[in-house]
């Protein structure tokens, strides 16, 4: 397999891994809104540093959460306003989970990944064998599409779809994104 091939199945492996963990972070994948997990900021929601999170503590951050995106001060979110807090709070994420790649991989100190830096991730070559379900040093659309919903499927209990069965009714499964 010649060098320019190796990088593009590497990053199709690389894309569809990330593209996988940033489904399982952006959310339940369906209309309901964010689970549980991914709005509990335990450090932010407990005001008084007590190690404990009160009903009280969680209504004042929560509410203070909307007043933030509320960007025109109607007391109500627009899916526009919504939409900008989501993208704010994945934006967060993703720049911290960038940070820790760039700390983990960078092995020359340059504070930025090189094509052989980001190439040696830890997992990546298992992750293409994995997806290359027939082994051929390829991964067909098939086997990329069958890798994905393997991945929506992984860890989350009855139904697949993060603990919830066909009826979406809440089975328990993660509900943190953590596929685990």
């Amino acid at each position: 397999m010649t060098m320019n091939k190796a990088l593009c199945a590497l990053t199709l492996a690389a894309v569809l891994g990330a593209s996988l963990s940033t489904s399982a972070v952006a959310g339940r994948g369906d209309d309901r809104g964010p689970g549980p997990m991914q709005t509990l900021n335990f450090d932010a929601m407990d005001a008084d540093k007590d190690d404990k999170v009160t009903k009280a503590e969680s209504d004042a951050f929560h509410a203070a959460r909307t007043k933030a995106a509320d960007t025109n001060a109607d007391g109500k979110l627009s899916a526009e306003e919504l939409a900008a807090m989501q993208i704010k709070e994945m934006m967060a994420r993703a720049t911290d989970r960038a940070a820790k790649m760039i700390e983990k991989l960078d092995t020359d100190g340059d504070k930025m990944l090189s094509d052989t830096e980001f190439a040696a991730a830890p997992g990546r070559a298992e992750m293409f064998k994995k997806i290359d379900a027939d082994g051929d040093g390829a991964i067909t659309k098939v086997e990329a599409d069958d890798a994905i919903e393997r991945m929506k499927h992984r860890g989350h209990g009855r139904g697949g779809k993060h603990g919830r069965d066909d009826h979406g009714d809440d089975h328990g499964g993660d509900q943190d994104g953590s596929n685990n």
